[in-house]
């Protein structure tokens, strides 16, 4: 791959300049609007289809958009029951959003969109500044059409403000390593501090690279440089703390639970369910039943790999857990490869080759920074996500795109910027046939999805590295970038529009085309595509958690549920565009699932809204997702037993009765797929059971209802 290269200074151009300077700096202007507005297109485009996207976190938007103490806490529910798992700072610009537009899905994923166009906006200025113009649209672009990316910029998970917050953070350190001054190293830890307020630790991962560069590369001595990261760590815990403690020290009586954790704290969410447990798989009260790395065992274990798209007994052969296998290659398998490793090989091969050209610069040399700070950035997620243990989804590779596309466009510019060594131009040709093989083998595994392309990418990459054997010679350098070009993105780009023309809906969804060998939702055998929308694949009903057991409270009446079956899934884990437990299309009505949101009714809907001024809740269910859709729809307060998992102890049973006799809550809606459902020891499975017991079934369009508020027996 490979772009012309001009001086920073040249995006400047003043009056008496040449015409062709002035030229120039038209097309600047002209190529950068086409970036900006083409991404803006590409990310709102079809956004509506995306409906509550990931309902989890809308039911969150939509409570803080009605009460402050919500939006400050990031609730679940209006009433402050329980937090979702994760600090509220990327509810926050949603929230307002929908606060003053009204709640919608346009209100709700526009800022995610243009997050997304910020993001790129500001990939471009720091590329500009010290590579020139035309590296800074090529890293822009890549970044834009990286398909995760695209995916994540159209949703409402944290991902998109922690990805526009990270590369803020290089911005400023990159800014502190040219003119030395400490506010840029306390403006990094400021936007550092928030990313922990998006996504906790996973922020971290950049940490050691924007200390590292600075380090090497800033100005002054290495004592005051080290002196500026400890006042950059003051302003990361202050912007960060300030949050957490106030969650602390505020009486546990009078704000909402802290979803996710057991003991009601923020600190052990940090360190636990978000924290270490990602990283060796002993997460207590994890999606995955039992948590812990073992991930379970037996027959409701094989159910849920079945439900993930995985064979049973863990990941890809058996072999890896329930999330797939780790190991060095674990970016390039089929769940996380089209996502995101298109450019991986080709920008670490470009990216090596430019610090040898840049070779004895001084120290302080900003190219120099640049390649550094975004190669720490990619190697040390890379390696951190490889080998995690916990819970890993492909989304999560969203965190690598800017540094692909900024080691890939950085590497780019400056190899081509020295193509008159013959040896640069064999690194160029080689990097260009690497991208087109390696695009062809991803475009392989989806071999249906436009079949023609990847003969396309490998045949113009071909040409393309060839190309760049000759591209000294001026008449040949415009068929070397052009081919590249069309050879390194072609990929990527039907990736992207393949999943901007997609709804996507659920807690864990994919970018692009169905692909062979792929674990996870929507993974398939061999050669099978599939436009991939939320979860896929279901829970056969009577699947045992517990094989031989009872089944679990709330089970036993809804379909699927099969006596000594263990924990009956009712009709999978699926929702729409997922697949039921008998093989069919998911419903567009009734329950949600542990990983979608319900889908209810006109006539619930109409049933939960009547007399609600009258109660707290007008409903509870198991599991964040289940109450999520109920809540969406009826615009009342649900409560959502057990949080993301139904596996948080909140409420107790003992709480949850006093409330019932407070009259405070008006249905409780069966059927929920929490897995805190399955073990009797739960407080979710707990309520589950005596409600069943106290109360009513009544059916509403397939759907479970017990009216809390009639007289029980």
């Amino acid at each position: 791959m490979s772009t012309v290269v001009d001086s920073p200074a040249s995006a400047s151009v003043p009056p008496d300049a040449p015409a062709s300077g002035r030229n120039a700096h038209v097309w600047h202007r002209v190529s950068l609007a086409v970036l900006l507005v083409g991404t803006g297109v590409l990310y709102i485009v079809n956004l509506s289809a995306n409906g509550w996207a990931n309902s989890f976190y809308s039911a969150a938007i939509q409570a803080g958009s009605e009460s402050w103490k919500a939006w400050f806490f990031g609730s679940s529910d209006m009433a402050n029951s329980i937090t979702v798992d994760k600090p509220p700072a990327a509810l926050w610009i949603p929230g307002i959003s929908v606060r003053i537009f009204g709640l919608n899905s346009w209100s709700i994923l526009i800022p995610e969109a243009l997050m997304g166009v910020a993001s790129v906006a500001l990939l471009y200025v720091i590329t500009r500044k010290y590579l020139g113009h035309w590296a800074g649209i090529l890293a822009g672009a890549a970044l834009a059409v990286t398909p995760v990316a695209a995916l994540m910029f159209r949703f409402d998970n944290p991902e998109a403000l922690l990805i526009l917050l990270m590369v803020a953070a290089v911005w400023a350190t990159l800014k502190a390593v040219e003119d030395g001054r400490i506010r840029w190293m306390i403006l990094t830890g400021v936007f550092v501090g928030f990313g922990f307020l998006t996504k906790q630790l996973q922020v971290m991962l950049i940490v050691p690279p924007l200390a590292i560069t600075y380090l090497a590369f800033g100005q002054h001595s290495w004592v005051k440089r080290l002196g500026h990261l400890v006042a950059a760590l003051g302003a990361m815990i202050v912007s960060a703390g300030w949050w957490i403690l106030t969650v602390e020290l505020w009486p546990a009586s009078s704000r909402p639970w802290i979803g996710g954790s057991q003991n009601n704290s923020i600190l052990e969410l940090t360190f636990g369910y978000n924290g270490f447990g990602r990283l060796n798989g002993n997460e207590t009260g994890s999606v995955v039943p039992g948590g812990g790395r073992g991930y379970g065992t037996g027959a409701g274990m094989n159910a849920y790999a079945g439900a993930m798209g995985g064979p049973p007994g863990g990941g890809p052969g058996g072999a890896g857990g329930m999330w797939g296998e780790t190991g060095w290659l674990r970016m390039f398998q089929p769940a996380q490869g089209g996502q995101i490793a298109w450019l991986i090989p080709t920008g670490l091969v470009l990216a090596i080759a430019a610090l040898v050209v840049i070779g004895k610069a001084r120290r302080t040399d900003l190219r120099r920074a640049y390649l550094a700070v975004w190669g720490l950035w990619l190697l040390v997620t890379m390696a951190v996500f490889s080998f995690m243990a916990g819970i890993f989804h492909s989304y999560y590779t969203a965190a690598l795109a800017p540094a692909v596309a900024a080691v890939a466009a950085g590497g780019a510019a400056v190899c081509w910027s020295a193509r008159d060594r013959l040896w640069v131009r064999i690194v160029l040709a080689a990097a260009v046939w690497i991208a087109a093989i390696w695009g062809f083998a991803l475009l392989n595994r989806s071999p249906d999805f436009v079949p023609w392309l990847r003969w396309m990418v490998l045949i113009v990459g071909v040409v393309g590295g060839a190309a760049m054997l000759v591209a000294h010679r001026p008449y040949l350098s415009a068929l070397a970038v052009a081919t590249a070009l069309a050879a390194t993105l072609a990929g990527p780009v039907a990736y992207t529009i393949d999943t901007v023309s997609t709804a996507k809906e659920g807690s864990i969804i994919s970018a692009g085309p169905r692909v062979s060998g792929e674990f996870g939702p929507g993974g398939g055998g061999p050669g099978g595509h599939h436009r991939r929308g939320g979860m896929r694949g279901g829970m056969p009903g009577g699947a045992g958690m517990m094989p031989g057991g009872p089944n679990g409270p709330g089970w036993a009446n809804g379909p699927g549920g099969m006596p000594g079956g263990g924990m009956g899934v009712p009709g999978g884990m699926a929702g729409p565009g997922g697949m039921s437990a008998e093989g069919g299309p998911g419903g567009m009505g009734g329950p949600g699932g542990l990983l979608n949101g319900s889908k209810p009714s006109e006539e619930l809907v109409a049933m939960l809204r009547t007399d609600a001024d009258q109660y707290t809740w007008v409903a509870a269910a198991v599991g964040s997702n289940e109450a999520s859709g109920y809540q969406l729809e009826s615009g009342h307060s649900v409560m959502p037993i057990g949080g993301f998992n139904g596996t948080d102890p909140s409420p107790t049973l003992e709480q949850f009765q006093k409330l019932v006799a407070e009259k405070k809550i008006h249905y409780f809606i069966g059927g929920g797929r929490g897995f805190g459902s399955s073990d009797t020891t739960r407080p979710s499975a707990q309520i589950a059971a005596w409600v069943q017991e106290n109360y009513t079934a009544t059916n509403v369009d397939g759907t479970t209802v017990y009216d809390l508020t009639a007289t029980t027996d």
